[in-house]
């Protein structure tokens, strides 16, 4: 039997992922402190990048037109313009020539970026200190209690167990079952640690964390107790004729005790634990002038780079290859993150200036007067595919003349619009469900049915389970949990 065997050709185009494309991509999606850091780190392990100081304003007009030259090498970063460099062999390639070109260009200048105002920028005065943690916070003051080695192992057991809120994240016969002691004792341990501060962590229920605190008030209620144990759900409803009546006292008694269950805390954890804080940087201003907003991208912390002269000279002297090889590749490295700098600080503020171009009505008149808005529409506008635009956006802040806003927030589908009705925002429909359940009567709530039927006045046209919906996005229970009885 013969076997025939054959050759077949076939060619085809693949996008080929390259560290730089990847690099790329990565600086689009980092916020200012982040690139910042980045940048910092690639400074320290390429030698071939150091910092441009302030030149005189011939060297400023000079990079300049050489950075305007550039600007056909900065667009958006797609297979085309991102095409890894293949194989160099310095004996064909004019290094020094190259080096120069990029040498004059900062990492960051994009068009219309004058010297930020100061006094325009938002106060940065908080100083980020490490906090202790709830964890750490129990445990100091577990020390100081007299405890056997197995007592303290089973108190530690439980605080570890307790979650940023201040409550058990597992059940406590799970944490029980970590230890031999007698249940008796277990739960003697349980309530010394309920009793430290803040009082009520580790606790399995509301009910107990605000027992717990109850217990210790110094206006001790058993009236407030009595309805923490048995009408939490009344309260809730506020249901407080109910409650008044179940109990067997006026209605203005439950409504005193009510005023010390203003004191406790449902989370104590967070009193302690907040969580840690985190300084948005805006990568954006916007800045009126005028009648007219200017978009400002911020670099402030963003060094200006060039490639090291005395790499340079070593490049060009150096008869040795392998140190040859070593500076051409960190000479690759370098000259790519900085065309990645510009190439997103140019990407932002273009999409900050398309944004700010289709927003005029909210930047002058308010959050009331989004409109709605995709991520195709300043893709459309500025000719990018819409994943660079969600890169962009991502974890990027605007400080604008009404205050500070993520990029995100701008983007957002179109409600109401059926039947003849008004196109008008997600965060605008919101905006008018909060107003509207604000100004309703106490004792007479609007259903979601009437709220839908008040927004038709105003040519929003919503069914009553687009209402529901977002009422549940905003936190807001239903009218009849509304309804003060």
């Amino acid at each position: 039997m013969a076997i025939k065997v054959s050759q077949n050709l076939k060619q085809t185009q693949n996008l080929m992922m390259t560290p730089q494309l990847q690099q790329a991509i990565k600086l689009l999606t980092l916020t200012h402190l982040e690139m910042t850091n980045v940048i910092a780190e690639e400074m320290v392990e390429n030698p071939m990048l150091e910092e441009l100081d302030g030149g005189s304003e011939t060297d400023a007009v000079d990079a300049k037109a050489k950075e305007e030259r550039l600007e056909m090498q900065n667009r958006e970063a797609t297979s085309e313009n991102f095409q890894e460099d293949g194989p160099v062999n310095k004996d064909d390639f004019d290094w020094q020539s190259y080096i120069e070109t990029y040498n004059s260009s900062s990492s960051s200048n994009p068009p219309n970026m004058a010297t930020q105002d100061f006094d325009e920028m938002p106060n940065y005065e908080n100083i980020v200190t490490k906090g202790r943690t709830l964890t750490e916070h129990l445990e100091w003051q577990l020390r100081m209690e007299e405890l056997s080695e197995q007592d303290m192992a089973f108190a530690l057991e439980i605080i570890h167990s307790i979650n940023d809120d201040g409550y058990l994240s597992i059940p406590f016969e799970e944490v029980m079952a970590t230890t031999d002691l007698e249940r008796e004792e277990a739960e003697d341990i349980w309530q010394m640690v309920k009793s430290l501060d803040p009082v009520g962590c580790a606790c399995e229920t509301l009910t107990d964390c605000l027992l717990s605190q109850a217990r210790i008030a110094e206006e001790r209620s058993p009236l407030l107790e009595k309805i923490i144990r048995d009408h939490l759900s009344d309260l809730e409803t506020k249901d407080y004729e109910k409650i008044a009546k179940a109990i067997g006292v006026e209605r203005e008694q439950v409504l005193a005790s009510l005023d010390l269950l203003k004191n406790f805390h449902p989370k104590p954890g967070r009193l302690v634990s907040p969580g840690e804080i985190h300084y948005v940087v805006p990568d954006i201003y916007v800045v009126k002038v005028g009648e007219e907003f200017q978009v400002k991208v911020n670099d402030e912390g963003v060094p200006r780079l060039r490639v090291s002269q005395l790499y340079q000279k070593m490049l060009s002297q150096s008869d040795n290859k392998e140190a040859q090889e070593y500076v051409q590749e960190k000479l690759r490295n370098a000259l790519w993150l900085i065309k990645s700098i510009q190439n997103r600080q140019k990407t932002i503020y273009r999409v900050a200036q398309a944004i700010v171009a289709q927003q005029q009505d909210f930047f002058k008149k308010g959050a009331r007067f989004l409109k709605p808005m995709v991520l195709r529409d300043i893709a459309n506008e500025i000719g990018m595919h819409e994943s660079t635009v969600s890169r962009v956006t991502n974890n990027k802040y605007m400080h604008t003349p009404i205050g500070l806003f993520e990029l995100k927030y701008f983007f957002n589908t179109g409600v109401g619009g059926k039947d003849g009705g008004m196109d008008v925002s997600s965060e605008v429909l919101k905006l008018k469900i909060k107003e509207l359940i604000a100004n309703e009567p106490p004792k007479k709530p609007l259903s979601d049915q009437k709220i839908a039927d008040l927004l038709s006045r105003d040519d929003v046209k919503v069914a009553r389970r687009t209402v529901a919906k977002y009422r549940e996005m905003l936190g807001i229970a239903s009218s009849s949990k509304r309804k003060v009885k």
